[in-house]
């Protein structure tokens, strides 16, 4: 997760972004904690997918493939 500081900081150079223009050391550290932010995002939505069962009407498992595949290379590890 990141912290509010860094949420803070991202919202806050987007905002002077639409009003005026970010230098190139503003821009640099946008760059940077967006990248940050897309990391922990992903990692995020990765955890939780990982952990999802889909069941169809009928009651049988049918999670895609490649989900079980993360899910079970996670165990042996």
């Amino acid at each position: 997760m990141l912290s509010k500081q860094k949420l803070a900081r991202i919202n806050e150079l987007a905002k002077k972004a639409k009003t005026s223009k970010l230098t190139a050391e503003e821009a640099k550290e946008q760059t940077a904690l967006r990248a940050e932010y897309l990391k922990t995002f992903r990692s995020s939505m990765l955890n939780t997918l990982k952990g999802v069962t889909i069941v169809d009407p009928l009651g049988n498992d049918v999670t895609p493939k490649k989900i079980k595949q993360e899910r079970n290379k996670n165990k042996l590890h």
